[in-house]
């Protein structure tokens, strides 16, 4: 029975590519009489040919001997629908591997192109899940487990319930855990966060006057003082947050980073140059040579403005 399933779709899929016998034969160096055995079922491809088969007609090897297979247009559907039915990202990576070589080759179909546009959409989904599955699974453990992963986690899942359109949750949440926790910095400074995701800048700005008041040392708030200003566009002001911040002592040259994006967006770009590349010389200095070359990067995206 298998050997028919087996059989029969070697002779469906060669259909569907619109090939002869002879035409797989000379493809893959055999001759044609032994194509023919194979889809009469006397006798069976070798483990060796088999990936070369699936190759040429565009499917799996697993698709020879399933009883209801659809011949795809290209190898790319097909891995595309593998993907949507594993959720497995390696299987995306094979999926959006064979769509570029469509894509360079100048043969992507219309059809095509909404089967890229789709596993883009279901990585997304599923990305999307995988997410809270794992800062649920953080928040689960608790900030004793890791103080810095706590917080970070904390913030990001924020951040993405914002971009799901959760933003008066978020802050009808925050505001609900400082009113219970008024001692707690950190609370705060992702109550601020929750205003500035949602845009409501006033508000983050009043809050933050009243944080700093009551956290005077705590550098990440005057970040965020200082982000809330340009956005208020009091840039004068958030220059000030922003050396604040780097007084008392930040963790990863952070008021530099924001001092040279303000400066950018004001167009001064020497002023820009200049601190993008004293943040370059600081992580060098401490071993953090990726972290380096990707401030370099941003230090010469800033020079090509200078030129033009």
């Amino acid at each position: 029975m298998m050997n028919n399933i087996f059989s029969d779709n070697l002779k469906k899929f060669r259909l569907a590519k619109g090939l002869t016998q002879e035409q797989v034969a000379e493809k893959l160096n055999i001759n044609s009489q032994t194509v023919s055995r194979w889809e009469c079922g006397t006798s069976l491809p070798d483990v060796l040919t088999l990936p070369e088969l699936a190759k040429l007609y565009e499917v799996t090897v697993d698709d020879f001997y399933k009883k209801s297979t659809v011949a795809y247009n290209n190898y790319a559907q097909r891995l595309a629908s593998v993907f949507e039915d594993t959720h497995d990202i390696e299987d995306f990576m094979r999926a959006d591997a064979e769509f570029k070589k469509l894509i360079k080759n100048n043969s992507l179909t219309t059809y095509d192109m909404w089967e890229y546009g789709m596993i883009h959409y279901f990585l997304m989904h599923y990305g999307k899940e995988n997410a809270f599955y794992w800062f649920d699974k953080v928040l689960e453990q608790g900030e004793s487990a890791d103080e810095f992963a706590y917080w970070k986690t904390r913030t990001q899942r924020m951040k993405l319930c914002s971009q799901l359109g959760k933003d008066e949750e978020n802050i009808k949440e925050q505001q609900k855990i400082v009113g219970n926790n008024p001692g707690n910095v950190n609370e705060r400074d992702l109550l601020l966060a929750a205003y500035m995701y949602a845009g409501r800048y006033e508000e983050a700005y009043e809050e933050f006057k009243k944080a700093v008041i009551k956290f005077p040392d705590k550098w990440e708030l005057y970040i965020d003082g200082g982000d809330i200003s340009v956005k208020l566009g009091k840039y004068d002001e958030a220059m000030e947050y922003y050396d604040k911040a780097g007084e008392i002592g930040s963790f990863f040259c952070d008021e530099l980073y924001c001092k040279a994006s303000l400066y950018e967006k004001l167009g001064e770009y020497e002023k820009s140059v200049e601190l993008y590349m004293k943040i370059a010389d600081i992580l060098r200095q401490r071993g953090y040579d990726v972290e380096a070359d990707m401030a370099e990067k941003s230090a010469d995206e800033v020079k090509s403005k200078i030129k033009e």
